[in-house]
């Protein structure tokens, strides 16, 4: 993956004129089997880093170019319709990540028995706490084994439990 000169300004309707910078000429690139961290303070533009990363954002000026890799962005809500079922929002993320209905099916079992979450897999995603959204985001992506996996602090939520099994699967995916 390479970043070549890449900002963002966020702008709305309560932004100042001009936006607000986000990413200012980030470049990087990041080799096949590299694992990188990225640290900073709060607002820093780590998220909106990984968002371009994922293509969910588009930069203002440069490039972000995946050179053919699958994208995973695991984070809280990310890609879920929270009025969907966790059920339906497995599928519905299989199938964005170019799953056949049929293959994004088989995840569900898999992504239920790791996440713990039963029969809350058929509720709404809007009424599950920060935990159990966690687990589902978490255990879908982990599942799905796309070329790059960017993971959002997804892992800072949640048990202990879930802390030390989510931890552990990310070793083992990384030892791959």
């Amino acid at each position: 993956m390479r970043l070549a000169c890449v900002s963002l300004r966020y702008r709305g309707q309560h932004v100042p004129k001009g936006g607000v910078p986000a990413l200012a000429d980030v470049s990087v690139r990041i080799g096949a089997g590299e694992k990188v961290g990225i640290v900073g303070a709060n607002g820093a533009g780590k998220s909106t880093l990984l968002r371009v990363m994922a293509r969910v954002l588009m930069p203002d000026a440069g490039t972000c170019d995946t050179e053919g890799a699958s994208i995973g962005l695991l984070a809280l809500n990310a890609g879920f319709d929270a009025e969907l079922s966790g059920f339906n929002n497995i599928v519905m993320y299989g199938m964005l990540m170019g799953l056949t209905r049929r293959q994004a099916m088989a995840l569900v079992p898999p992504v239920v028995e790791a996440s713990g979450l039963g029969d809350a897999i058929h509720r709404r995603v809007s009424t599950y706490s920060s935990g159990m959204k966690a687990r589902l985001a978490f255990w879908t992506a982990i599942d799905l084994v796309p070329d790059v996996l960017l993971v959002d602090e997804v892992l800072s939520v949640g048990d202990r439990e879930f802390g030390e099994k989510s931890r552990q699967a990310m070793i083992d995916r990384m030892r791959e």
